[in-house]
C-alpha cells in the first residue's frame, strides 16, 4: 500500500508539473513525460475526465433521475475510454509499421495529455451551455461571443496537433514525412469514427 501511496504521490506532482509544461513548455515537457512514461499519472487525468462527464450527465439529463445520470455518465465514459484504447493502438500500430521505436508507455502517456486541450473544450462548452443557452442572439454582442468562441476552439485545437506531434515525435520518435503519415492514415478512421459517436448519440464532437 505504501508504494502505491507513494507511487500516487509522486504521480500527482508530476501531473501538476506536466499541466503547467504543455501550455509553456510544451517540447521539453513532452520529451521529459515521454522519457518517464508513469501511466500513475494518468489516473489524475481519469479522475478530472470523471468529474467532466458526471457534469455533462447533469447538463445533457433534463430530469434529475439517478437511473439516467449512471447511464448517461457510463455511456460517456466508455466512449472517451474506448476512443483513448482505440487512439492509442491506432498509432501504436502505425507507427510501428512506419519503424517507430518507442514503448507503448509513452504513448499512452503521451496520447493521455493530448486529451487535456479536449476537456478544457468540452467543459467550457457544457459551462457556456448553462450560462448562454442556445439559441444565441444575432446582436453585436452575440457576434462577438461567437468571434470569441472560435478563437477559443482554434486555439486549443491547435495546441491539440501540437500535443499529437509531439506524442508521435518522442513517443514513436518518427520524423515529420512519417507523422504526416500517419495523420494522413487516421484522417478517414477519425471520420468514420465521429460520425458512429454521432449517429450513436454519444459524442456531437467526437472526444479524441
Amino acid at each position: 500500500y505504501m508504494d502505491i501511496a507513494g507511487s500516487l504521490l509522486t504521480g500527482g506532482i508530476a501531473f501538476v508539473q506536466n499541466i503547467v509544461g504543455i501550455v509553456f513548455r510544451p517540447y521539453e515537457t513532452y520529451r521529459r513525460l515521454v522519457a518517464r512514461r508513469s501511466l500513475w499519472e494518468l489516473v489524475y487525468l481519469g479522475a478530472f475526465l470523471a468529474g467532466y462527464f458526471a457534469l455533462a450527465s447533469v447538463v445533457k439529463t433534463s430530469a434529475f433521475r439517478p437511473f439516467l445520470l449512471t447511464r448517461q455518465f457510463v455511456v460517456l465514459a466508455a466512449g472517451a475510454g474506448a476512443t483513448y484504447l482505440g487512439a492509442v493502438g491506432m498509432i501504436w500500430v502505425i507507427g510501428k509499421k512506419l519503424g517507430g521505436k518507442g514503448t507503448l508507455a509513452g504513448v499512452m502517456v503521451g496520447w493521455g495529455y493530448t486529451l487535456v486541450p479536449t476537456l478544457v473544450w468540452f467543459f467550457a462548452t457544457s459551462l457556456l451551455y448553462v450560462v448562454l443557452p442556445p439559441p444565441r442572439t444575432t446582436s453585436a454582442a452575440g457576434i462577438v461571443f461567437s468571434i470569441v468562441y472560435l478563437i477559443f476552439s482554434a486555439t486549443l485545437f491547435w495546441w491539440k496537433l501540437i500535443l499529437a506531434y509531439l506524442t508521435l515525435r518522442f513517443g514513436l520518435r518518427l520524423d515529420l514525412q512519417r507523422i504526416a503519415i500517419v495523420a494522413l492514415a487516421a484522417v478517414p478512421v477519425v471520420a468514420v469514427y465521429s460520425v458512429g459517436m454521432y449517429w450513436l448519440g454519444i459524442f456531437r464532437v467526437p472526444f479524441l
